[in-house]
């Protein structure tokens, strides 16, 4: 393990932090090898989700983590929060839903364009995602 393996924080308030996640998903990818292909994948899944921290659950965190298993690389993006939580996952995850006045794609897509993808969310409490692309 080498020290750009130990995990990233990154703190999750402004339209500026989207940004600084969008390039920090970016470095780590190159640096682990992604294709171009796999790291806009997850480079845009990140985005999604940082935005939605910021915007329904009033800031939060982003960190990045390589992980190892199996004999392959990946990357792990955990994105937590405090805000309200979720009240119906299975709406949320669904195309079109929306609970602002975006196009409803933030969460369903986010899932599809990573290899592995959990929500836990608890009304009141919060929501953390947990996305992963492997190599």
């Amino acid at each position: 393990m080498s020290p750009h393996d130990e995990p990233l924080v990154i703190p999750v308030a402004t339209e500026m932090d989207i940004t600084l996640v969008r390039q920090a998903v970016r470095q780590h990818a190159t640096r682990l090898g992604f294709s171009l292909v796999d790291m806009t994948k997850l480079v845009t899944a990140s985005s999604e989700l940082a935005r939605n921290a910021v915007k329904y659950g009033g800031g939060g965190s982003a960190t990045l983590q390589v992980v190892r298993q199996g004999g392959r690389n990946g990357l792990t993006v955990t994105f937590e929060d405090s805000g309200p939580g979720i009240l119906d996952v299975d709406a949320a995850l669904r195309d079109g839903f929306t609970s602002g006045n975006g196009m409803g794609l933030g969460l369903g897509g986010a899932r599809r364009l990573v290899n592995d993808f959990q929500l836990h969310t608890m009304v009141g409490v919060g929501t953390r995602v947990v996305v992963t692309r492997w190599l």
